[in-house]
Protein backbone atom coordinates (compact mmCIF):
# COMPACT_ATOMS: atom_id res chain seq x y z
CA UNK A 1 0.00 0.00 0.00
CA UNK A 2 1.65 3.21 -1.15
CA UNK A 3 1.55 6.31 0.80
CA UNK A 4 -1.54 8.18 -0.60
CA UNK A 5 -3.05 4.86 -0.21
CA UNK A 6 -2.35 5.05 3.75
CA UNK A 7 -3.40 8.57 3.77
CA UNK A 8 -6.56 8.27 2.12
CA UNK A 9 -7.96 5.18 4.71
CA UNK A 10 -6.62 7.31 7.65
CA UNK A 11 -8.76 10.41 6.24
CA UNK A 12 -11.40 8.45 5.75
CA UNK A 13 -11.49 6.74 9.37
CA UNK A 14 -11.15 9.99 11.11
CA UNK A 15 -14.12 11.24 9.03
CA UNK A 16 -16.12 8.06 9.42
CA UNK A 17 -15.61 8.64 13.42
CA UNK A 18 -16.79 12.63 12.88
CA UNK A 19 -19.76 11.67 11.14
CA UNK A 20 -20.37 8.59 13.69
CA UNK A 21 -20.50 11.14 16.63
CA UNK A 22 -22.42 13.68 14.17
CA UNK A 23 -24.83 11.34 13.76
CA UNK A 24 -28.31 11.37 15.99
CA UNK A 25 -29.58 7.51 15.60
CA UNK A 26 -33.29 8.90 16.21
CA UNK A 27 -33.24 11.18 13.58
CA UNK A 28 -31.94 8.96 10.90
CA UNK A 29 -35.27 6.41 11.68
CA UNK A 30 -37.57 9.06 11.79
CA UNK A 31 -35.59 9.69 8.13
CA UNK A 32 -36.39 6.01 6.85
CA UNK A 33 -39.80 6.32 8.40
CA UNK A 34 -40.83 9.62 6.64
CA UNK A 35 -39.42 7.76 3.54
CA UNK A 36 -41.65 4.58 4.15
CA UNK A 37 -44.75 6.82 4.17
CA UNK A 38 -43.85 8.62 1.44
CA UNK A 39 -43.98 5.23 -0.69
CA UNK A 40 -47.23 4.14 0.95
CA UNK A 41 -48.55 7.23 -0.12
CA UNK A 42 -47.08 6.95 -3.91
CA UNK A 43 -48.83 3.20 -3.66
CA UNK A 44 -52.37 4.75 -2.99
CA UNK A 45 -51.93 7.14 -5.11
CA UNK A 46 -51.43 4.57 -7.56
CA UNK A 47 -54.44 3.01 -6.32
CA UNK A 48 -56.49 5.64 -6.73
CA UNK A 49 -55.80 6.21 -10.39
CA UNK A 50 -56.44 2.43 -11.14
CA UNK A 51 -59.54 2.76 -9.62
CA UNK A 52 -60.52 6.33 -11.53
CA UNK A 53 -59.27 4.90 -15.15
CA UNK A 54 -61.55 1.99 -13.80
CA UNK A 55 -64.68 3.51 -13.40
CA UNK A 56 -63.69 5.51 -16.60
CA UNK A 57 -64.17 2.42 -18.72
CA UNK A 58 -66.99 1.21 -16.74
CA UNK A 59 -69.01 4.00 -17.97
CA UNK A 60 -68.09 4.00 -21.18
CA UNK A 61 -69.16 -0.05 -21.24
CA UNK A 62 -72.42 0.65 -20.17
CA UNK A 63 -72.59 3.22 -22.69
CA UNK A 64 -72.08 1.28 -25.60
CA UNK A 65 -73.82 -1.47 -24.35
CA UNK A 66 -76.81 0.95 -23.73
CA UNK A 67 -76.42 1.80 -27.49
CA UNK A 68 -76.25 -1.99 -28.34
CA UNK A 69 -79.09 -2.60 -27.02
CA UNK A 70 -80.77 0.53 -28.50
CA UNK A 71 -79.89 -0.45 -31.75
CA UNK A 72 -81.09 -3.94 -31.32
CA UNK A 73 -84.56 -1.84 -30.65
CA UNK A 74 -84.09 -0.61 -34.20
CA UNK A 75 -83.20 -3.30 -36.41
CA UNK A 76 -86.44 -5.12 -34.48
CA UNK A 77 -88.82 -2.22 -35.30
CA UNK A 78 -87.31 -2.09 -39.09
CA UNK A 79 -88.10 -5.94 -39.71
CA UNK A 80 -91.23 -4.87 -38.01
CA UNK A 81 -91.51 -2.12 -41.15
CA UNK A 82 -89.96 -4.62 -43.73
CA UNK A 83 -87.32 -2.84 -43.88
CA UNK A 84 -84.35 -5.39 -43.80
CA UNK A 85 -81.74 -3.42 -45.30
CA UNK A 86 -82.06 -0.90 -42.10
CA UNK A 87 -82.23 -3.92 -39.89
CA UNK A 88 -79.14 -5.12 -40.97
CA UNK A 89 -77.06 -1.43 -40.82
CA UNK A 90 -78.55 -1.34 -36.84
CA UNK A 91 -77.45 -5.22 -36.44
CA UNK A 92 -74.41 -4.14 -38.07
CA UNK A 93 -73.46 -1.30 -35.53
CA UNK A 94 -74.58 -3.20 -32.61
CA UNK A 95 -72.03 -5.77 -33.40
CA UNK A 96 -69.02 -2.99 -33.94
CA UNK A 97 -70.47 -2.01 -30.45
CA UNK A 98 -70.24 -5.48 -28.67
CA UNK A 99 -66.65 -5.57 -30.18
CA UNK A 100 -65.90 -2.16 -28.22
CA UNK A 101 -67.11 -3.48 -25.26
CA UNK A 102 -65.19 -6.58 -25.49
CA UNK A 103 -62.05 -4.66 -25.36
CA UNK A 104 -63.08 -2.58 -22.57
CA UNK A 105 -64.37 -5.82 -20.49
CA UNK A 106 -60.40 -7.09 -21.43
CA UNK A 107 -59.23 -3.33 -20.17
CA UNK A 108 -61.27 -3.04 -17.15
CA UNK A 109 -60.23 -6.82 -16.42
CA UNK A 110 -56.19 -6.12 -16.40
CA UNK A 111 -57.38 -2.44 -14.38
CA UNK A 112 -58.79 -5.00 -11.90
CA UNK A 113 -56.02 -7.15 -11.52
CA UNK A 114 -53.54 -4.45 -11.10
CA UNK A 115 -55.71 -2.23 -8.38
CA UNK A 116 -55.90 -5.89 -6.44
CA UNK A 117 -52.60 -6.04 -6.86
CA UNK A 118 -51.56 -2.43 -5.26
CA UNK A 119 -53.98 -3.07 -2.68
CA UNK A 120 -51.95 -6.38 -1.85
CA UNK A 121 -48.58 -3.94 -2.11
CA UNK A 122 -50.26 -1.17 0.21
CA UNK A 123 -51.14 -3.95 2.67
CA UNK A 124 -48.05 -5.17 2.82
CA UNK A 125 -46.27 -1.80 3.03
CA UNK A 126 -48.56 -1.06 6.10
CA UNK A 127 -47.97 -3.62 8.06
CA UNK A 128 -44.22 -3.10 7.37
CA UNK A 129 -44.30 0.59 8.50
CA UNK A 130 -46.54 0.10 11.62
CA UNK A 131 -43.80 -3.03 12.69
CA UNK A 132 -40.85 -0.36 11.84
CA UNK A 133 -42.71 2.48 13.79
CA UNK A 134 -43.15 0.32 17.08
CA UNK A 135 -39.58 -0.30 16.57
CA UNK A 136 -38.51 2.88 15.86
CA UNK A 137 -39.73 4.25 18.81
CA UNK A 138 -38.72 1.86 21.08
CA UNK A 139 -35.17 2.33 19.62
CA UNK A 140 -35.32 6.24 20.10
CA UNK A 141 -36.52 5.68 23.78
CA UNK A 142 -33.67 3.34 24.68
CA UNK A 143 -30.94 5.27 22.49
CA UNK A 144 -32.53 8.61 24.85
CA UNK A 145 -32.56 6.44 28.06
CA UNK A 146 -29.01 5.68 27.39
CA UNK A 147 -28.65 9.08 26.26
CA UNK A 148 -29.54 10.59 29.67
CA UNK A 149 -27.74 8.31 31.56
CA UNK A 150 -24.63 9.51 30.30
CA UNK A 151 -25.37 12.70 30.86
CA UNK A 152 -26.41 12.69 34.59
CA UNK A 153 -22.68 10.38 34.70
CA UNK A 154 -20.92 13.10 33.09
CA UNK A 155 -22.79 15.66 35.74
CA UNK A 156 -21.67 13.69 39.02
CA UNK A 157 -18.46 13.14 37.85
CA UNK A 158 -17.84 17.01 37.25
CA UNK A 159 -19.80 17.71 40.69
CA UNK A 160 -17.23 15.13 42.29
CA UNK A 161 -13.71 16.43 41.16
CA UNK A 162 -15.35 20.13 41.86
CA UNK A 163 -15.77 18.84 45.64
CA UNK A 164 -12.75 16.65 45.41
CA UNK A 165 -10.60 20.58 44.56
CA UNK A 166 -12.77 22.06 47.11
CA UNK A 167 -11.63 19.44 49.74
CA UNK A 168 -8.24 20.23 49.04
CA UNK A 169 -8.04 23.93 49.02
CA UNK A 170 -9.65 23.64 52.69
CA UNK A 171 -6.73 20.99 53.70
CA UNK A 172 -4.46 23.00 52.18
CA UNK A 173 -5.90 26.15 54.05
CA UNK A 174 -6.05 24.83 57.54
CA UNK A 175 -2.70 22.65 57.25
CA UNK A 176 -1.18 26.49 56.63
CA UNK A 177 -3.13 27.60 59.42
CA UNK A 178 -1.79 25.09 61.88
CA UNK A 179 1.49 25.87 60.60
CA UNK A 180 1.48 29.66 61.48
CA UNK A 181 0.01 28.52 64.39
CA UNK A 182 2.28 26.77 65.90
CA UNK A 183 5.03 28.92 64.68
CA UNK A 184 4.00 32.19 66.45
CA UNK A 185 3.47 29.86 69.66
CA UNK A 186 7.53 28.65 68.79
CA UNK A 187 8.74 32.34 68.49
CA UNK A 188 6.36 33.27 71.85
CA UNK A 189 8.05 30.37 73.90
CA UNK A 190 11.53 31.66 72.63
CA UNK A 191 10.62 35.05 73.52
CA UNK A 192 9.85 34.22 76.66
CA UNK A 193 12.66 32.51 77.40
CA UNK A 194 14.88 35.26 76.37
CA UNK A 195 16.51 33.79 73.28
CA UNK A 196 14.79 36.56 70.74
CA UNK A 197 15.39 40.43 71.56
CA UNK A 198 12.87 42.35 71.91
CA UNK A 199 13.27 44.86 69.55
CA UNK A 200 9.68 46.61 69.86
CA UNK A 201 9.53 46.86 73.73
CA UNK A 202 13.21 45.70 75.20
CA UNK A 203 13.33 43.86 78.64
CA UNK A 204 11.27 44.29 80.87
CA UNK A 205 13.67 43.91 83.79
CA UNK A 206 15.59 46.62 81.81
CA UNK A 207 13.12 49.05 81.81
CA UNK A 208 12.81 48.70 85.47
CA UNK A 209 16.21 49.19 86.25
CA UNK A 210 15.99 52.52 83.79
CA UNK A 211 13.30 54.19 85.34
CA UNK A 212 15.38 53.48 88.76
CA UNK A 213 18.55 54.93 87.46
CA UNK A 214 16.66 57.72 85.93
CA UNK A 215 14.86 58.19 89.04
CA UNK A 216 18.28 58.36 91.43
CA UNK A 217 19.92 60.71 88.82
CA UNK A 218 16.73 63.48 89.25
CA UNK A 219 16.99 62.91 93.19
CA UNK A 220 20.42 63.65 93.12
CA UNK A 221 20.39 66.73 90.63
CA UNK A 222 17.61 68.77 92.58
CA UNK A 223 19.61 67.76 96.07
CA UNK A 224 22.40 69.10 93.95
CA UNK A 225 19.96 72.34 93.83
CA UNK A 226 19.17 72.76 97.26
CA UNK A 227 22.60 72.67 98.37
CA UNK A 228 23.43 75.33 95.69
CA UNK A 229 20.72 77.82 97.09
CA UNK A 230 21.43 77.57 100.46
Amino acid sequence: MGLLDRMGTIVKSKMSRIMDRMEDPREVLDYSYEKQLELLQNVKRGIAEVATSKKRLELQRARLAQSAEQLEGKAREALSAGREDLARQALERKVSLQNQIEILDSQIAELDREEQKLIGVETRLSTKIETLRARKEAIKAQYSAAEAQVKVTESVTGISEELADVGLAIQRAEEKTEGMKARAAALDDLLEKGALEDYTGGDALERELSKVRTSGAVEAELARLRGEMK
